[in-house]
């Protein structure tokens, strides 16, 4: 969809504006709608924001953001090694400084991303079936590697064993599906 404004840039921020029960919808591209922030005011003067909303999904509210900065005058704050963002910053900014934040951050994103994901962390990815039948045997055998490790870990030699052949058997039908057996 092209921004209504300019009628050039790609639209990305649509907008419902309900006002008096009428309703007007706006497509815009990101520089239309900063210079035409004024039509995104919200009752009480504040403007509306990514950040806004992003906190939104967050829990985060600018009580968070102030208690944040109390506690960090009291305790170490946790920064990110590459380019020294704290977490108060992102919740201020929302966005991380470099990608190495995340790995800075897991403690405090791992519940936030858990409470946006119904309960899951771990990103599996998305493959279509028609295209991904080597990969999809290769992740089982990964994951069955994974849980082999921990089951001699526990030695649970037994369960071990099932999965050691359960290995085998996938890497059989991942060979004969690349000699084109199947």
């Amino acid at each position: 969809m092209i921004c209504q404004e300019c009628n050039q840039r790609p639209a990305t921020l649509h907008f419902t504006k309900i006002m008096n029960g009428e309703k007007a919808e706006f497509h815009l591209c990101e520089k239309c709608a900063q210079e035409h922030g004024d039509m995104f005011m919200l009752n009480n003067g504040s403007g509306f924001s990514i950040n806004n909303l992003l906190s939104g999904l967050f829990n985060i509210d600018t009580s968070y953001a102030n208690n944040q900065a109390q506690l960090n005058k009291q305790t170490q704050v946790v920064q990110c090694e590459q380019c020294s963002m704290t977490f108060p910053q992102f919740v201020k900014v929302g966005k991380f400084g470099c990608a190495h934040c995340y790995d800075s951050f897991r403690g405090q994103l791992k519940p936030i991303i858990k409470r946006l994901h119904s309960g899951n962390w771990n990103h599996n990815g998305k493959i279509p079936t028609r295209m991904g039948g080597d990969i999809h045997l290769k992740k089982q055998i990964e994951d069955l590697k994974i849980n082999l490790k921990e089951l001699i870990t526990k030695e649970e030699f037994e369960k071990a064993a099932e999965t050691r052949d359960a290995i085998r058997e996938l890497e059989k039908e991942m060979k004969n599906h690349l000699e084109g057996g199947e």
